[in-house]
């Protein structure tokens, strides 16, 4: 948490708020008036009791010195986590002002809740290793589960190679007379067959024709990957080993990180969510100030419930990473390992490309996954500016005449007004992803110094 003292930033406590309410909630209990008894730990851990509207003030702490990540408890109903008042009390701490000050030991209630939790901690990790060393699985009994799960994807493929060849052969245009029924039917079908991954984008096929003009020729393209991809899956026998691993990720095998673990400090270049009705999918960017390695972490959560892992912008991780096979969908995929030591504040930054060297980045990487949406980039020295188009932005490189234009979605995020507010027409290093729609902001640098201002 505190690494020779030093406390976190704003930025990086509101990052770890579950959404946007939540934020807004804590951000107003970040001051001194309703709190009491505020007190801060070396080894990492916070706590406070924080007024409401009952008789009784809130009894609130923070650990975050676990490794694991932060963990959080509040006598108040909510079920968020962390709730407003956690994030209010980190707010509070991270200020600097004396108003939480470092103490020798937490009051009982704080201490009964921190040892407690770092002494199951220790009982969790004890019994997984002994798992791991005693619990054995029936090799050929997954394979056979294997063999009967590709039969079956198989099967789904080669029936939706025929509903697309239907398709083409009727015209586009039956498309949008069909309406969206027809491609929800066939995603059932995928799903039945096991094959996720095509039901995913079956579905996402099914909203093309209602996406405004143009719709036939974007429907055309994605209709050419979808059969590029089932193509790869009924001959993968003939693909190369990472290519075939990719197949079999976008198709929604599940693989193993079995490649070997890396051991960096880790800057943690974004943290952002997205959600559907059933699962909020986290994504982190982390890139390794020794290997120069960029690499993304996946985590998930149930409906309504933010994902357990959180590491805010602006902190490095020292701790192992492994590869998972192939050109894993949504990027270089790792899975985090040992870690170390706590996170703790870094004042690193990653090294940056040209506008023109992050578009051939992209296109070499299209070679590895010709389905990949876009690739992590960091832009050294670019200007955000108006685009010709009306309403369209664009990252100008300073020192070279080129661009990449915005995506659609980056131009509707407040993160671009904070970008421009950001740069004021000077240079800014930006972070984000790069693909064939354009460029997405998720975190960008001052010129010279200055902490990192998160843009999603």
């Amino acid at each position: 948490m505190t690494q020779q003292g030093v406390r976190w930033t704003a930025d990086q406590v509101l990052a770890l708020a579950p959404d946007a309410a939540s934020r807004k909630a804590g951000s107003k209990l970040g001051t001194a008036g309703p709190w009491s008894e505020a007190g801060s730990r070396e080894e990492g851990a916070v706590w406070g009791l924080c007024k409401g509207s009952g008789s009784k003030p809130y009894q609130t702490v923070v650990d975050l010195a676990d490794a694991a990540g932060p963990a959080y408890k509040c006598s108040c109903p909510s079920r968020k986590f962390p709730c407003k008042h956690a994030l209010g009390l980190l707010l509070l701490w991270a200020s600097e002002d004396g108003v939480v000050p470092t103490v020798a030991e937490p009051p009982d209630w704080a201490g009964q809740w921190l040892s407690g939790r770092r002494r199951r901690t220790e009982d969790k990790k004890t019994a997984g290793e002994g798992r791991s060393a005693t619990g054995a699985a029936d090799p050929e009994a997954a394979r056979r589960r294997a063999e009967r799960r590709e039969g079956r994807v198989t099967a789904g493929a080669t029936e939706l190679e025929q509903r697309l060849a239907d398709l083409l052969r009727g015209g586009l245009a039956s498309a949008e007379q069909a309406g969206y029924a027809l491609w929800e039917e066939t995603a059932a079908r995928m799903v039945d067959a096991q094959a996720p991954g095509l039901a995913a984008r079956v579905r996402e096929l099914g909203a093309i024709p209602a996406s405004g003009p143009g719709w036939p020729a974007r429907l055309l393209e994605e209709c050419a990957l979808l059969h590029l991809l089932d193509q790869g899956w009924l001959h993968r026998g003939r693909l190369p080993g990472p290519l075939a691993a990719t197949v079999r990720s976008r198709l929604g095998f599940h693989a193993t990180a079995d490649g070997p673990p890396v051991r960096d400090r880790w800057l943690v270049l974004a943290q952002y969510d997205t959600v559907d009705p059933k699962l909020t999918t986290r994504r982190v960017w982390l890139h390794g100030t020794e290997s120069g390695l960029t690499r993304l972490l996946l985590a998930y959560g149930a409906a309504g419930r933010a994902p357990e892992l959180s590491l805010p912008v602006g902190l490095a991780l020292d701790a192992d990473l492994s590869l998972f096979p192939g050109f894993s969908a949504g990027g270089p995929r790792a899975a985090l390992g040992e870690r170390h030591a706590p996170p703790a504040p870094a004042a690193n930054r990653p090294p940056g490309l040209t506008t023109a060297q992050a578009a051939t980045r992209y296109g070499e990487a299209l070679r590895e996954d010709p389905w990949l949406d876009s690739v992590p980039v960091t832009l050294d020295a670019v200007i955000p500016v108006p685009g010709e188009a009306p309403g369209s932005w664009q990252l100008a490189d300073a020192a070279a005449d080129s661009a990449l234009p915005l995506t659609a979605a980056a131009r509707t995020r407040p993160g671009l007004w904070r970008l421009v507010a950001l740069s004021g027409g000077t240079p800014v290093k930006v972070f984000g992803e790069c693909g064939h729609r354009g460029f997405t902001p998720l975190t960008a640098w001052p010129a010279e110094t200055g902490a990192p201002v998160t843009l999603c």
